[in-house]
């Protein structure tokens, strides 16, 4: 048995006991009643990566969907080409039926396995199901297959149904963590970006009127109305420059000018705030990685059900394991920092012993010898 030594008298004798429920004060977790009886739903749930990416069948899973909904795209491309539909239609349908099945059953069960979810709005057996169906990933799930079903209730063009088929392209944002970091960058800057395209229409209606006022003698079929001169607005501000729509006078020259110059600064705007708020998201998904990890080593062990929590907070956080590697090894170099969980004084255990010997090297080595069985 392996004691550790804490700096602060929380325990008889300056001593904590082995790490265990009592001593960490982390709780003994049991399934519930409605896991236990539903042990098939509970597996479902795994395979569906609703308890993380780890496990090779789960990632085989993955694989397999994300490979399906690449070619489902390539086969809406190709499908559009005339002679390559003409040759191989029925191809094409057997492989949209074979596609709609997949993704319809996958639909189904992500509703089913919702209840398993960590979130106690999905945990109603009725309600918490249809709060996962007006989720943003379940909508894009449902847009993957309403197509096929709204071509058999409704005539539609065959366009269109490609067009719609097209939106399956957006059921890869569940497997790309890039994704998910963009759309928290967008909350977070929500406000900025906003503002800066309410400055932009501002503008387009401002410059636009001003445009039509100054040509509109010269050029009357150029720029007949300002919805007109708002295009030409539009396209000077965003840097395009089509040309189809230009300035003759003189005062207009100035004008389009000025419009020109302050594009370049509308579309700089919103690269350095999404830039700025890459960055933000990055430092907050490290810091919320190192908390976990220094909550992990408080006691000075880190447990396989620890190591496997840090394991699947890195995943969720979309880190490299390069970059927890280092993140754990500056915790492990820097053991004054870990204080007891039970009174907050310095921590005097195992990693500390290291430090001060000398034998704290990389994170995972390290680290490897404190794990309990």
């Amino acid at each position: 048995m392996k004691l550790h030594l804490c700096a602060s008298p929380c325990f008889p004798g300056g001593r904590s006991s082995t790490k265990g429920p009592q001593a960490t004060g982390k709780s003994i977790v049991t399934p519930s009643r409605s896991l236990l009886r539903h042990p098939l739903r509970r597996l479902v749930h795994h395979f569906l990566g609703g308890e993380g990416h780890r496990d090779i069948w789960v990632k085989a899973i993955d694989l397999a969907l994300i490979a399906l909904i690449v070619l489902n795209i390539f086969a809406v491309i190709l499908e559009s080409v005339p002679t390559l539909s003409m040759a191989h239609g029925p191809v094409f349908h057997a492989f949209d039926l074979f596609s709609v099945g997949v993704f319809t059953i996958e639909y189904v069960l992500r509703v089913w396995t919702a209840v398993e979810l960590d979130d106690a709005r999905f945990k109603h057996p009725l309600w918490g199901r249809l709060r996962y169906m007006a989720t943003p990933l379940a909508i894009v799930d449902l847009l993957a297959v309403l197509p096929f079903f709204l071509g058999i209730f409704v005539e539609l063009d065959l366009r269109t149904l490609r067009v719609l088929r097209l939106l399956r392209i957006f059921k890869l944002t569940r497997y790309s963590s890039a994704m998910h970091m963009l759309v928290a960058v967008l909350r977070q800057e929500a406000r900025a970006v906003g503002a800066i395209l309410f400055i932009l229409v501002v503008m387009m209606v401002f410059m636009g009127s001003l445009m039509y006022l100054l040509e509109h003698p010269a050029q009357p079929h150029t720029y007949p109305d300002i919805p007109t001169s708002m295009w030409w607005a539009i396209v000077t501000l965003t840097t395009l420059g089509y040309g189809d729509v230009t300035p003759i006078t003189p005062l207009g020259r100035i004008l389009g000018g000025i419009v020109a110059v302050a594009g370049v600064a509308m579309v700089a705007l919103p690269s350095g705030i999404l830039a700025s708020g890459f960055s933000e998201q990055l430092r907050v998904r490290r810091e919320a990685y190192s908390a976990k990890a220094v909550k992990a080593l408080s006691d000075g062990n880190l447990t396989k059900a620890e190591r496997h929590a840090l394991e699947e907070t890195r995943e969720k956080l979309g880190m490299s394991e390069e970059e927890a590697a280092a993140i754990l090894e500056q915790l492990a170099q820097a053991p004054q920092s870990i204080n007891c969980p039970h009174c907050g004084g310095a921590l005097k255990g195992y990693i500390a012993h290291a430090r001060r010997h000398g034998e704290a090297g990389p994170a995972r080595d390290a680290l490897e010898p404190r794990i309990e069985g």
